[in-house]
């Protein structure tokens, strides 16, 4: 078996690093943009100053808070998912599968570049 059936070559692995980098500046305008509509709504600036009778529209306000504090999350774990997958791609291990030892169907790796299952392994893993 040549090592050409276990890894993929280096132009393979530079198109993915090139959907990698683009998913990851894309993730991290998206976080900034999140942060910078958090900061806004903490800073309520002369909203305090109205009736109490808002307490409702408070309520919605910490709800929309705490939902983009999630989404902030999410995507901090997918800009670490996606940094490990450029380091997999530097030490050579990106696009075998950590399950069946296999290469990933190109495919696959285009629609979930940080993965580390083919889908035969992820179906075994909800088994």
């Amino acid at each position: 078996m040549s090592d050409e059936t276990i890894r993929y070559s280096r132009e393979d692995l530079a198109e993915f690093e090139q959907i990698i980098q683009d998913k990851l500046t894309a993730a991290r305008k998206e976080v900034s943009f999140i942060k910078e509509t958090l900061s806004r709504k903490n800073d309520s600036g002369t909203d305090n100053t109205a009736s109490s009778s808002k307490v409702l529209e408070d309520g919605a306000d910490t709800a929309e808070k705490e939902s983009l504090n999630q989404l902030a999350s999410r995507q901090m774990k997918f800009i670490q998912q996606l940094e490990n997958a450029l380091v997999r791609i530097k030490n050579g291990t990106y696009g075998v599968c950590i399950g069946t030892g296999k290469l990933i169907p190109k495919e696959r790796l285009r629609a979930v570049p940080h993965t580390q299952h083919s889908i035969e392994a992820k179906m075994a893993r909800r088994d």
